[in-house]
């Protein structure tokens, strides 16, 4: 039976594209050409940001399958970010593209039911209940255990949803606690890699892969390709492209032999592409974000396929 990985997989197939445009926007990351028409106040800021966000959008939604907007850069503008958060998330869908929260929730009980009500589930109002930012997948955090997992496992099985837990990150004091070894002799990352392949065995699409996930940093190659060989049915969300390092034929090391198997974000050198175009104007942002997408599309598959 298909589930949400199946949708996202589909999506990345058709475009032939594993990527992930991650929309994580600061005000001064922001083209001046889009500030000026608004005054420097939050509202001004969170219009400036939507109108970027939408351009981002228009120029790479036939050729990225997916957008991942980080929710801590639009709660930091309180309640107007979050309008542009909510703005963001329905735009995208609205463009066919595939919705991924990053927002790495982690909690338990009614809390995390309440977490996962908003982000894939749905809240309920009486005998109703009503969509919120209705993605089609959530980051999560798993260190409070299986509590903290169980109700955005319900809301997976019940809507079609799928979530990304929190496995091996691309920060580099993250062996802190994940390469930490247990009484048994193995890394922290590992033994949880068990416990999520134990949380989303019943989650299995037509596939091969779970709607239950990892997020997996592009800048640890060597736990890429031993994850890939504990967690045969993990599909992976590889954060680290780019700006932090992580290289192309380092992230092919996480793909099956048939060449899927992990979606690939990317957000400062995407949104930041003008930046780097020498050839391109501030104005024409958007289709220097274009043109990267497409170069990043190209060198992921050329390093994928022949690795």
């Amino acid at each position: 039976m298909k589930n949400a990985m199946d949708e996202l997989i589909e999506k990345i197939k058709k475009l032939d594209n594993p990527t992930v445009i991650g929309l994580d926007p600061r005000y001064d990351m922001i083209p001046e050409c889009i500030r000026k028409k608004y005054d420097e106040t939050i509202e001004g800021a969170c219009l400036a940001i939507l109108e970027f966000n939408k351009a981002l959008i228009d120029a790479t939604y036939d050729i990225i399958p997916a957008v991942k907007p980080q929710i801590a850069f639009y709660e930091m503008f309180g309640i107007e970010g979050m309008k542009v958060f909510k703005e963001t998330c329905d735009y995208a869908k609205k463009k066919g593209m595939c919705v991924i929260i990053d927002a790495k929730r982690g909690d338990i009980g009614s809390t995390a039911e309440g977490y996962s009500n908003a982000f894939i589930g749905k809240t309920p109002l009486g005998d109703k209940k009503e969509s919120i930012f209705d993605a089609d997948f959530v980051t999560v955090n798993p260190y409070l255990g299986s509590d903290g997992i169980k109700p955005f496992i319900k809301d997976c099985i019940e809507y079609g949803k799928g979530i990304f837990i929190i496995l091996k990150t691309s920060n580099p004091s993250s062996g802190e606690l994940q390469n930490v070894i247990t009484e048994n002799g193995e890394e922290i990352y590992k033994h949880m890699a068990k416990l999520i392949n134990d949380w989303g065995k019943d989650l299995i699409g037509e596939n091969g892969y779970s709607s239950v996930s990892v997020v997996v940093g592009a800048t640890h190659p060597r736990e890429l390709e031993e994850l890939r060989e504990l967690m045969p049915n993990a599909f992976f969300l590889i954060p680290g492209y780019g700006a932090q390092g992580g290289k192309a034929e380092d992230i092919a090391l996480g793909f099956d032999k048939e060449g899927i198997g992990g979606i690939i974000n990317a957000s400062r050198s995407l949104m930041c592409a003008y930046k780097k175009y020498n050839e391109f104007e501030e104005k024409d942002y958007a289709m220097a974000t274009r043109r990267e997408a497409i170069r990043m599309r190209d060198e992921l598959n050329s390093a994928i396929k022949n690795k």
